[in-house]
């Protein structure tokens, strides 16, 4: 907890944004981290809620009062040790985490809840800036030696934490870089990649391996999935050189939009949009997509849709229309219904504030031909909802110009030759099989070979991604040395 009387005191203060007509000049990032001052008042709106329902609503289960109470004191050092006991990059989770932990605050029932995400993002970049966030090499080696096929939130969790206690780690990444969504899914106005850049240096320092443009299993890939490989490696060599293997591949295959007209020119999944312009905003490699000018319709409500959203905004799109097949959500939610959990109701992101219309309940139809192969309109119509089965309104069709689509409805699946090339067997949505309680979690059906993050879970979140990779290595560990002091 924070002041006793303190979420009496003060009033919530969210994190200040630079202005619309300012961020959409550039892709760095534009919000402001909390000063001193600011960072202790908030920590003091934690009450002695007696029960922490934030920390069960965390997915890595931070122990959210005591480090709010050590920030309120000013103890900023051994807030972030306390942090970093449970999370290995609250650098990432503090930015674009949806923060779970304070829809399940307590005060949250009938007050603003303590801005827990703001804080996080101050006791991270406080540990930067002060010099406090250091390598941890292992005192000794075990000579094991792990592969972790797959450079995001779950393979690097698992590999920082695998390396801490003296494996040697190798992680194997198809992309250029090293980050997987992180570097290539999330743009840099909401994650500046000098963030992941500079996690890797510390994890080389602890003894991680990382080797990049390497394709793991098999060479074949589906449309809109990014591959900068120049090597292969198959399974059966991963499995014969490395004691464990852990698959934390994501979940990369986009779900389609089976309508008439889909093969025009000017539709694209959202990635074959997000992943040329993070390396367009790196090395100056220009998008061959661009939507100057252009109206631009994204379908899909997600993240996804909001990060398309958010780059035709910055370059210069002339109108930006999002649609969402499920129908409006309340402006606020049934606190006495849903709280603790995560509420169901309507979330406006930065992007959507930067320009953009919304429409709910709409279904797209077709797209229109322009008559040379490319998409000049979109044909639409609204659906209502009833036992959860969607049916058409009758006379409700309309069109809206279009010069450009990104389809941003999810993902379903990692890619499932990965997963055939080594043999692990398959749940009914096509993620790898495997349990994350009891003994043997995380554990595949093929020997040595585990399974994380949204290979395993199906697409997620990066908070979720880094428990599990946190709970993988700790079964690996386990595996390998018969104990291990890694936490659960």
């Amino acid at each position: 907890m924070g002041k006793p009387t303190g979420f009496i005191e003060f009033e919530r203060l969210n994190e200040a944004y630079d202005p619309v007509d300012k961020r959409l000049k550039h892709y760095k990032e534009f919000v402001h981290t909390l000063n001193d001052r600011d960072a202790r008042i908030q920590g003091a709106r934690c009450m002695d809620c007696g029960i922490p329902f934030c920390t069960s609503g965390c997915p890595v289960n931070n122990i959210i009062p005591d480090w709010n109470d050590l920030v309120y004191h000013g103890n900023w050092k051994q807030a972030l040790d306390v942090l970093h006991s449970t999370n290995n990059f609250p650098d990432f989770t503090g930015r674009i985490c949806p923060a779970p932990c304070e829809a399940a605050c307590t005060l949250g029932i009938n007050s603003a809840p303590v801005g827990i995400k703001s804080i996080e993002h101050f006791i991270i970049d406080k540990g930067w800036e002060s010099g406090w966030v250091v390598p941890q090499p292992p005192a000794t080696r075990t000579g094991k030696k792990i592969a972790i096929v797959g450079s995001g939130p779950a393979g690097l969790a698992a590999a920082q934490q695998l390396a801490r206690v003296g494996h040697d780690v190798t992680v194997f990444e198809k992309s250029d870089r090293i980050g997987g969504l992180l570097a290539y899914g999330i743009p840099d106005f909401k994650l500046e990649k000098s963030v992941v850049d500079r996690r890797i240096v510390q994890m080389e320092a602890e003894g991680v391996t990382f080797k990049t443009r390497v394709i793991v299993g098999s060479k074949e890939l589906p449309p809109g999935i990014n591959n900068d490989a120049s090597e292969f490696v198959s399974a059966e060599e991963l499995t014969a050189a490395f004691d464990a293997v852990i698959l934390a591949a994501g979940s990369e295959v986009p779900r389609e939009l089976p309508v008439p007209g889909r093969e025009l020119k000017g539709i694209h999944a959202a990635l074959e949009f997000l992943i040329p312009q993070n390396k367009e905003v790196r090395v100056g490699k220009l998008n061959p997509i661009n939507v100057r000018g252009k109206h631009v319709v994204v379908i899909g409500g997600g993240d996804t849709g909001s990060d398309c959203v958010g780059t035709s905004n910055r370059h210069g799109a002339a109108s930006v229309t999002q649609f969402e097949l499920m129908p409006m959500p309340p402006e606020l939610e049934n606190k006495a219904l849903t709280w603790p959990y995560w509420p169901f109701k309507l979330r406006t992101s930065s992007s959507h504030d930067e320009g953009c219309a919304r429409d709910f309940a709409v279904a797209t139809k077709k797209f229109i031909d322009d008559g040379k192969g490319k998409v000049k309109a979109l044909q639409a119509v609204r659906v209502e909802w009833s036992d959860g089965r969607m049916s058409e309104v009758a006379g409700s069709e309309f069109e809206l110009p279009c010069d450009t689509a990104f389809l941003a409805m999810g993902f379903t699946n990692p890619v499932g030759s990965l997963l055939e090339a080594f043999g692990v067997a398959r749940d009914e949505r096509g993620n790898a099989r495997a349990t994350t309680d009891g003994e043997g979690c995380y554990a595949t059906n093929v020997s040595k070979v585990f399974a994380a993050g949204d290979v395993r879970r199906g697409q997620s979140l990066v908070v979720w991604a880094i428990r599990e990779g946190r709970q993988a290595a700790r079964e690996v560990d386990v595996f390998l040395m018969g104990d291990s002091t890694l936490p659960r």
